[in-house]
């Protein structure tokens, strides 16, 4: 094979879009969301792996983090995999990293990026259907159910565990 029928293979191959975002707790258990601009509903910090860029999915979690809240945080454990088709749009693997429990001094440094987020709000876990629309809420209730039974990565199609 040449190297541009090997271009032309790599073209023709499906595409699909990754996420990143971080799920961190206070000292009462409630989950850090936030508010973005762009579309209905509330969401996890994080956003799209730059993967043309070579950016990895936890290397992205932490990137947005710092850009959407102005934390810079070591990430822990991968909580969950959430493979999540579209209409349109490509589907989406969207990961879910622990970032801990933040205390309340770490929680007053929180700044938002105004260019895309409107506000912040911890929400308690029976509330988080409430915020996060479709899968996303489901993803984060799995994501919260394995970092609590310490039973590692969890995978997820549409936010539920696969059938």
């Amino acid at each position: 094979m040449t190297t541009s029928d090997y271009a032309t293979y790599i073209a023709s191959l499906p595409r699909i879009l990754a996420g990143a975002a971080v799920l961190f707790r206070d000292g009462q258990g409630r989950v850090l969301l936030v508010e973005p601009n762009y579309r209905e509903g509330w969401a996890l910090p994080g956003g799209t792996v730059e993967s043309d860029l070579g950016e990895t999915p936890r290397q992205a979690a932490r990137r947005e983090t710092l850009e959407e809240i102005g934390l810079d945080v070591e990430l822990g454990a991968l909580l969950a995999v959430d493979w999540v088709p579209g209409a349109a749009r490509p589907p989406i693997a969207a990961y879910v990293y622990d970032g801990g429990v933040l205390t309340e001094a770490r929680i007053k440094t929180i700044r938002l990026q105004e260019e895309e987020l409107v506000s912040w709000r911890l929400v308690s876990r029976d509330d988080i259907r409430e915020h996060l629309l479709g899968s996303l809420g489901h993803r984060v209730l799995a994501a919260l159910d394995a970092l609590e039974a310490g039973t590692g990565t969890v995978e997820l199609e549409n936010g539920r565990p696969p059938a």
